[in-house]
């Protein structure tokens, strides 16, 4: 499978949502898959799976306080978006992976397990919830949409973010357990430059192991 890789730096939601869509037409016309990086300023995002009880502020008291509230049609419930934390968007199509859309989420977690071990963190899977772990704490939420077997959305590692950029929020509806970033786990800075290239080579290895 072809793979591009397109860098938007730092572009808001429903900007980096109208290049998906581009792609997404590319992608069904029988062009390459995309990998898209991303920087999103303060966002809300309240997935197709939005409970308001999840949202722990008004709409007009989180955009007075400099977020971005948005609807999106991808899978989940809320969670932030905000600098310092790095957003991906794979445009696969499917088809060649076997249509198997529980195959594609656990390949996207076991792609993200590997990018955290080359940093030297231990990440992990906790079912039933959808993400990629350290401890019990999630590092990086995941939350698509298909459209004719062409995957898009994708997921979101938080590297150096500041976390308190949760607060107004139950992230992906679990109250249980909270977030972390890549820094906070290694006491040192990791950047999302730094993280860019390791999330690139290790994308290409998964999806090689998911074409055999």
């Amino acid at each position: 499978m072809r793979i591009e890789t397109l860098d938007l730096g730092a572009m808001s939601y429903g900007d980096a949502l109208a290049v998906q869509q581009e792609r997404v037409e590319m992608a069904l016309a029988g062009g390459p898959a995309t990998l898209i990086f991303v920087q999103h300023p303060l966002t809300i995002s309240l997935g197709a799976s939005f409970h308001a009880e999840n949202l722990r502020k008004e709409p007009d008291i989180l955009s007075a306080r400099g977020y971005d509230v948005v609807r999106s049609d991808r899978g989940g419930d809320v969670t932030v978006h905000g600098p310092g934390q790095l957003v991906v968007y794979p445009i696969v199509p499917l088809e060649p992976l076997g249509k198997d859309l529980h195959r594609w989420i656990r390949g996207l977690e076991t792609w993200l397990i590997a990018a955290c071990a080359e940093v030297e963190v231990s990440a992990r899977v906790f079912p039933p919830n959808t993400g990629v772990w350290v401890g019990d704490e999630k590092v990086a939420a995941i939350g698509i949409k298909v459209r004719r077997w062409v995957s898009f959305h994708g997921i979101a590692l938080n590297c150096d973010n500041d976390l308190s950029m949760f607060d107004p929020v139950v992230p992906c509806g679990i109250r249980d357990y909270s977030v972390t970033s890549l820094t906070q786990v290694l006491g040192r800075t990791t950047t999302v430059d730094g993280m860019k290239p390791i999330l690139e080579s290790t994308f290409a290895r998964q999806i090689t192991a998911m074409l055999r």
